[in-house]
């Protein structure tokens, strides 16, 4: 097996560089991941607000406050996995062709990714959407984004129905 030496001035700069680099890398880490309890509890808390805003707007099909809360770019997965645009979803619900009846929503679970916050939840529902009539029970997904601005929008919603009586929990 055949090995290099750092030689001269050279050698050693591209040593000190590598060494520089890790120590950076090192003590960036928890900056760029570690978030005061207080911010996480505060952005915790407008994540929480915004998921009741947004029941409430697909309850009361409020396009208005919908609008608002959707990203230009947003795209949902509905639960017989058709792709819904920000357009998509306000027609549905200009038109009433998606109206809920019953929306409880439990075991939320928020984690946060710099500038995106992940929600995952239980939804059971009865209602009706584009794709027909829906009743059951639900898991979602949305993703949150904050703008420049500091204000939340939804890019993205995936949900899937619960397969049978009782949930499947992996080991």
């Amino acid at each position: 097996m055949r090995t290099t030496k750092a030689n001269g001035r050279n050698g050693w700069i591209s040593v000190l560089a590598v060494a520089v680099l890790m120590c950076l890398a090192c003590s960036a880490g928890p900056c760029l991941t570690a978030m005061p309890r207080a911010e996480r509890h505060e952005e915790r808390h407008q994540i929480d607000q915004l998921e009741f805003e947004w029941r409430q707007a697909i309850l009361q099909s409020d396009v208005s406050k919908m609008n608002g809360l959707l990203a230009d770019d947003y795209v949902g997965i509905t639960n017989a996995g058709t792709l819904e645009s920000k357009d998509d979803l306000l027609a549905a619900l200009r038109s009433g062709s998606m109206h809920f009846e019953s929306l409880e929503l439990s075991d939320r679970k928020v984690r946060f990714y710099g500038s995106t916050a992940l929600v995952t939840s239980r939804a059971d529902v009865v209602g009706k959407t584009p794709d027909g009539p829906i009743s059951g029970s639900f898991r979602y997904t949305r993703v949150w984004v904050r703008d420049d601005n500091g204000d939340w929008h939804i890019v993205s919603f995936e949900v899937s129905p619960i397969a049978g009586h009782g949930e499947k929990h992996e080991p």
